[in-house]
């Protein structure tokens, strides 16, 4: 009976076994489309404070649906648009990516360095080599776009867009499909020679709408009446309970706390 017993179980574990080696073996679905989005000047609380005003789709959708990180930190300063989109998108900090602020001195030649700046390059359809002449060449390491190009032997398709040539372009990475970004001088999203020779048709189509243009013509403002913005979910960070002006609690307000609080030691110490 025992014997029966001990045959009947290593039959369940091989049986367990062949199930897990199923599952393992099983292809691991992957999306087909990645968006990569940084909003500048957007802190992570803004989330929480405007969540009343969301719509189903978009950020409450992201929020409900979706994973939020709410225990990242990537240590570096200053917090300026180059070095923050590429610590986010190589998970690095300056020392070991290259990219010190949004332009930097160097410190062998005493001249200031530009983040994407790049002699040795031509800007294409663009108004000026200042607008045009940009690269990822100050970009020492990877990004997790390099990294995507590299996992799929360069199939996937990468591409940077942004208003900033710095946001376009290290986000993008070293080998991207393409980078653009908008040329204030005519209106029209540019590259440089880095990245190809000419625009690709799809995007003189785009161009050839003006719709630089067309978005500004009637003014620029919000989706919502501002006063609706003016209010948000209280925020017990601030010690706020309920809905308050937004950003009512001033520095001039903050500091003599730090000033009583910093007294009060020392006269505990004394």
């Amino acid at each position: 009976m025992s014997g029966k017993i001990k045959i009947l179980f290593f039959v369940f574990l091989s049986f367990l076994g062949m199930n897990a080696q199923r599952n393992q073996s099983s292809p691991t679905p992957t999306p087909k489309l990645v968006v990569g989005i940084v909003v500048d000047q957007m802190r992570w609380d803004f989330l929480y404070r405007y969540e009343s005003k969301y719509s189903n789709g978009g950020f409450r959708r992201l929020l409900s649906q979706g994973y939020s990180f709410s225990n990242v930190m990537i240590d570096y300063v200053p917090t300026v648009t180059a070095l923050g989109h590429t610590s986010i998108y190589t998970g690095s900090v300056p020392s070991i990516h290259g990219i010190a602020g949004n332009d930097w001195t160097d410190r062998e030649t005493g001249k200031n360095v530009y983040c994407t700046t790049d002699a040795s390059v031509k800007g294409i359809s663009a108004s000026s080599e200042k607008i045009g002449a940009h690269s990822p060449h100050n970009l020492w390491s990877t990004t997790i776009t390099d990294q995507l190009g590299m996992a799929t032997n360069f199939r996937s398709k990468v591409v940077g867009v942004s208003l900033k040539d710095r946001a376009s372009i290290l986000p993008a990475g070293h080998n991207p499909t393409g980078a653009f970004w908008f040329d204030e001088g005519t209106g029209n999203f540019v590259t440089s020679s880095y990245y190809m020779n000419e625009l690709p048709q799809w995007l003189k189509n785009f161009n050839a709408q003006n719709w630089g243009e067309k978005l500004v013509a009637n003014g620029w403002t919000t989706s919502l009446p501002k006063v609706r913005l003016t209010t948000c979910r209280g925020n017990s960070f601030w010690g706020v309970q309920k809905p308050q002006p937004f950003l009512t609690i001033t520095w001039q307000q903050i500091m003599p706390r730090r000033k009583e609080s910093s007294e009060r030691h020392r006269s505990e110490i004394h």
